[in-house]
């Protein structure tokens, strides 16, 4: 299998992530080459071809132009697939380049299976099979669903040059975004609820826990979606990325949007009657027991 990676940069610099797109790259045991647009003084390490296009000519955003610099590429490459991370620069130009293309597109990738793709439905709680019914595909891979694999080495450098034409959309700069009522990212200790606590009722539990340990209330996405607690709780890829010294999972499964938000963190403590979660897997200590009897014994301890 032969794969084209989209990496990508912010103010200039690589973004950490680009190297999740070399983890599944090695994942799926592919020969890979890069498109990246950034500056040419900070470039990914990675080895092999690096189809580079300077960030001062292409801007850091213009969905025209990196799309035809994209298709150049690929036309270049031949590759299989067309393998973007699913982030907002991701999940915005990966149709483009699809429909460009006219081949399939698969969103979110979260497994390699022989013969197709792993993507979550049903909210996370399920996982299903794709297979593209075209020769090639173009991918966006959930963050935190593959491994980070910084190999190091000298990439092979080809320099693109720009399109002629201009694009309809002008990169204007970033703006910071809204305070959260919540600052999950500052906090030692985070103790989250998952939908394995079972009502509403039962979030005071996980906040009394949160409070013995002198940490903070998190939550997983169905326990917001439920309306149990407010979103500027919320761990994962749609709520705060976090890394707190210990967190605590309560009732929470493990879907890989919630892992990506916290796996980071030094210690992780799971609770769940399930000792297969997959939420085990990452956990230090995975404690098998009911949430509501364990967390209230383990608070009056405490």
């Amino acid at each position: 299998m032969k794969i084209l990676l989209i990496g990508e940069s912010r103010d200039n610099k690589v973004l950490e992530t680009t190297y999740e797109l070399t983890g599944f790259a090695g994942a799926a045991a592919a020969e890979s080459s890069l498109f990246f647009v950034g500056s040419p003084h900070d470039l990914p390490a990675v080895s092999g071809r690096l189809y580079l296009a300077d960030v001062a000519a292409c801007g850091e955003y213009n969905p025209d132009l990196h799309r035809d610099l994209i298709v150049r590429t690929v036309a270049e490459e031949n590759p299989d697939a067309v393998v973007f991370l699913h982030s907002s620069y991701g999940w915005d130009l990966a149709p483009r380049v699809a429909a460009a293309l006219k081949v399939a597109q698969i969103s979110e990738v979260v497994g390699l299976v022989e013969g197709g793709f792993e993507v979550g439905c049903c909210n996370g709680k399920m996982r299903r099979t794709v297979k593209p019914a075209t020769a090639r595909v173009v991918l966006t891979i959930q963050s935190g669903a593959f491994p980070v694999n910084k190999e190091g080495g000298s990439p092979q450098v080809v320099a693109l040059a720009p399109p002629v034409a201009s694009g309809r959309v002008i990169f204007a700069g970033y703006e910071a975004a809204e305070a959260r009522a919540i600052d999950l990212g500052r906090a030692e200790v985070i103790v989250s609820a998952g939908r394995g606590v079972g009502k509403k009722d039962n979030i005071p539990l996980i906040a009394a826990l949160a409070k013995a340990l002198g940490g903070e209330l998190g939550a997983s996405r169905p326990v917001v979606d439920a309306g149990w607690i407010e979103h500027s709780h919320q761990v994962g890829t749609t709520g705060q990325s976090v890394a707190p010294k210990l967190y605590v999972a309560c009732g929470i499964s493990g879907a890989i949007q919630h892992l990506a938000g916290m796996k980071k963190s030094d210690f992780i403590v799971a609770i769940n009657k399930d000792k297969d979660a997959p939420i085990g897997e990452i956990a230090d200590v995975l404690i098998v027991a009911d949430v509501l009897q364990f967390v209230p014994a383990l608070t009056a301890k405490l």
